[in-house]
């Protein structure tokens, strides 16, 4: 599906996310100078954060937490954008209210548990056995162990959904919300309204439409609705999460960290589906 709206020509240097030092900044740039260390998640024209250098624009970049390791700001960017996109502009999550987090002990998991907990929310969360008493640590509230349990039969009147899975898992999410309540997924197919924000041609808003009919329709039956999230670059709140992660209030989750000459070995761990948090290459 994203190769419908995300063209890319081979060869082409993968990596989301980042931390560094600059080394040069362009004429009107006013924020950062050479020597700060920053973070980042580049546009996505722009990323190849697996490579020894790389360009970003200014309002994409943020001064790096200072509590926080060069390998630990790296694992941020990508999955705390996504979280705070999803559960603060999309969700609008308020305190009291109730939202399942589906596979809480993924990247944008351990992430978003933190956040919604911040907000003042009940989180549920599926994961597997061997990373339930892991997440509850993190803060989540009810904790559906999916090899064993249905969480669809087991959670009810929420008022937003964060799937990470798509399938099947994105379907069944729609029983547990409540009338109005939000279905907000980062795996499911892209909806007209992504098509319009990324000015796609009529044919490609036209595909989108076609591919999320089904869910957008089993949504209205429900009376919730479903929204595709891309996450989009913000210098801005990678600063407000930096202030969350030097107040102590969100800490980052790193399952490993490989040297650069085993990226291969690091994307081959990460499909796995098994590391807990993020998986960080570093290039020395």
């Amino acid at each position: 599906m994203a190769k419908l709206f995300w063209r890319v020509s081979l060869p082409f240097i993968l990596g989301n996310d980042l931390a560094g030092v600059v080394v040069r900044v362009g004429s009107g740039v006013r924020r950062f100078k050479p020597g700060d260390e920053v973070y980042a998640r580049p546009d996505t024209d722009r990323i190849g954060a697996f490579a020894e250098f790389i360009s970003i624009k200014e309002d994409a970049v943020a001064n790096k937490p200072k509590e926080l390791t060069m390998e630990e700001a790296a694992s941020i960017p990508l999955v705390g954008l996504t979280a705070w996109q999803a559960l603060i502009e999309r969700a609008n999550l308020k305190r009291g209210q109730k939202v399942l987090i589906h596979a809480g002990s993924g990247g944008v998991g351990t992430f978003a548990i933190q956040l919604a907990k911040h907000l003042g929310a009940i989180v549920a969360t599926t994961t597997s056995t061997a990373n339930l008493d892991w997440v509850k640590r993190l803060g989540a509230d009810i904790v559906i162990d999916y090899r064993k349990d249905d969480f669809e039969t087991i959670l009810h009147d929420y008022d937003a959904v964060l799937d990470t899975l798509g399938g099947e898992a994105l379907e069944k999410s729609l029983r547990v919300l409540k009338p109005d309540g939000k279905l907000i997924s980062i795996s499911g197919p892209p909806d007209p309204d992504f098509a319009t924000d990324i000015g796609s041609t009529w044919i490609l808003r036209l595909a989108m439409r076609l591919l999320s009919y089904r869910i957008r329709r089993r949504a209205k039956r429900h009376h919730v609705s479903y929204s595709f999230l891309f996450m989009r670059p913000s210098g801005d709140q990678l600063r407000e999460i930096g202030s969350l992660i030097d107040s102590g209030i969100i800490r980052p989750v790193v399952d490993r960290v490989f040297p650069f000459e085993s990226t291969k070995e690091a994307l081959a761990y990460v499909e796995k589906g098994r590391a807990k948090g993020k998986v960080i290459v570093k290039v020395r």
